[in-house]
């Protein structure tokens, strides 16, 4: 990576434009079942024509530009723009409310708000684009919602010339800020230097060996960091091929025409791709799966070429632990999860698991360059050379963010192993006390709460002399109580899966029932983020007002529609 074009990723992108300009970049498949290839040459020639007119608006250098939109060839194009003409972007999550876009937009001064695909959004959409027409000019990216007054991206682009002279930006540059959503109060930008994301792809792209022959799949939203260094900033880093998935009906063949060579997922999909396989197996390949045979081999094939995954050679998970028998299926099918660990302050950079060396419930050593130490508190704190710029225009935040000789505080709790893997043990400020005065961390016992019919769990109970469970039951699971007997035996399942979790806990942490919730928690209804993580605080605040009405049942278990 050393010469020309070595010093950020708008420089591998000049280099790959012209290095293999007839490769294929970039493919998605559009609405109506077209599949769209887009070469290296024509993302250049788009992306420089954009921003020949970018240019063109006279905007204060480096202004602030939003990207809204779910994942697209266009989106990573556009991004390209942004950088090409000398500006910063300021991506917003599809989902994002007319409120918090309000914010970010007043907040960095969003100057133009390039707007893509937004598809099964419209009952959103309205509000949302109020409060952009107030603040920017609009331009509809392909695929946009129908936008008359927008200016057209196909527009730009036929009527401008590719900018030859494009901007290249020095490594300590601002290159975006990704607004995190936030648990409580107002987003924070989060700043990113360009020398700090060519730093995460260089180093990951060493650890995952990427060339320019490797294939991924980009789902999990690019507005997010996770999805923005994985995807985007590897694949201009090292040249590889990006496909699109177009929706969640569309997944699957999404997956089997990308066959992706490396891929990262959260635990939920994981799951899913599991049981998927596993409800359609009888018990005898079941257990076939690990047998050392010719027959077992086949079948292992078979599974792995029917999910899409069977030349996948490194595969990721994060954000939560998976159950022993999930991680052990994959490993037996050949491919040994990797969990990591990172945030958007560090660029998702920060601890991978090691192959041959997982740990289960563990998210792998520090990368290169990063510093990792446990605080008195049990705090995380790191150190690396992927680490923000700050908080946009919040400079207390970032101090009070930093110790005096330069960690994060990240606000998780954690332990390191003997040979220093790290293990999330909750968050600092999710720790609540009980009516008891005992402290009492949810993450640590939702991590032990593992059943087939489980799809994510949520500890709470401040203030109460217990803590309780709230499950919120798989699809399959969740139809099963629409009649006594299948309810009756939801009932006797999660009572002993009560009891054996109670047996593992010390007195103060053993839940005094659990509540089998009828609502799917989905990013939708605000209980999941984007990336499917579990917002805690929106999750208490919609069921605790049942609480007190459910401990005086003093029952153990407890369907939330009776």
């Amino acid at each position: 990576m050393s010469g020309k074009y070595s010093n950020t990723l708008v420089h591998r992108f000049l280099h790959w434009e012209q290095a293999q300009p007839d490769a294929i970049y970039l493919t998605e498949s559009t609405p109506d079942g077209t599949v769209v290839d887009y070469t290296w040459r024509e993302v250049g020639d788009q992306a420089r024509r954009a921003a020949a007119w970018l240019q063109a608006q006279a905007l204060p250098p480096r202004s602030a530009i939003s990207i809204i939109g779910k994942n697209s060839a266009h989106w990573i194009i556009a991004d390209l723009a942004i950088w090409l003409a000398g500006h910063v972007s300021v991506p917003l999550l599809p989902g994002t409310s007319a409120e918090m876009a309000r914010y970010v937009l007043q907040h960095c001064d969003v100057r133009m708000i390039l707007v893509g695909k937004l598809d099964d959004m419209a009952e959103g959409w309205s509000a949302l684009r109020g409060v952009m027409q107030a603040h920017a000019p609009l331009v509809a990216l392909p695929m946009s919602p129908p936008l008359p007054d927008a200016i057209q991206w196909q527009t730009i682009v036929a009527q401008h010339e590719p900018l030859r002279e494009v901007h290249l930006p020095q490594p300590g540059e601002l290159a975006t800020i990704i607004y995190t959503s936030g648990s409580t109060g107002q987003p924070k930008g989060v700043m990113h230097s360009f020398g700090a994301i060519y730093a995460y792809a260089i180093e990951s792209g060493k650890f995952s060996g990427f060339g320019t022959g490797d294939r991924v799949l980009s789902y999990l939203p690019l507005a997010h960091t996770a999805e923005r260094s994985f995807v985007e900033s590897n694949s201009l880093c090292y040249g590889f091929r990006v496909f699109f998935n177009d929706s969640l009906a569309t997944f699957p063949q999404d997956l089997l025409r990308a066959r992706p060579t490396v891929f990262i997922s959260m635990p939920r999909l994981w799951t899913r791709f599991y049981r998927s396989v596993m409800d359609r197996l009888p018990a005898s390949q079941q257990a076939l799966i690990h047998e050392f045979s010719p027959e077992g081999a086949a079948l292992r094939k078979k599974i792995l070429t029917m999910l899409g995954l069977d030349t996948t050679r490194m595969a990721f998970t994060g954000s939560a632990p998976l159950p022993a028998e999930i991680t052990d299926w994959y490993r037996a099918l050949g491919l040994e999860l990797l969990d990591v660990y990172g945030m958007t302050e560090n660029f998702s950079y920060s601890h991978y698991s090691r192959p041959g060396q997982v740990r289960l419930g563990y998210s792998g050593q520090a990368m290169p360059g990063v510093e990792c130490r446990i605080a008195e508190n049990g705090e995380i704190l790191v150190k690396s050379p992927t680490m923000m710029l700050g908080y946009y225009r919040q400079p207390e935040l970032t101090a009070q963010s930093t110790t005096e000789d330069g960690f994060f505080r990240t606000g998780d709790c954690g332990e390191l192993d003997e040979l220093g893997r790290l293990k999330i043990t909750g968050r600092v400020k999710e720790m609540f006390k009980t009516s008891k005065g005992k402290y009492v961390t949810p993450s640590p016992i939702e991590n032990l709460m593992n059943h087939p019919k489980m799809e994510s769990v949520c500890v709470t109970g401040a203030g109460y002399p217990q803590p309780f469970a709230l499950l919120l039951l798989s699809a399959a699971a969740r139809a099963e109580m629409q009649d006594m007997r299948g309810r009756e035996t939801l009932r006797t399942e999660m009572k002993e899966l009560l009891d054996s979790v109670n047996a593992q806990l010390d007195k103060h942490e053993k839940l005094a029932f659990v509540v089998l919730v009828k609502e799917p928690w989905t990013a939708d209804n605000g209980c999941l983020t984007p990336t499917m993580k579990m917002r805690r605080r929106v999750i208490e605040e919609r069921y605790m007002p049942l609480a007190t009405e459910w401990a005086e049942r003093a029952e153990a278990v407890i369907f939330e529609d009776e």
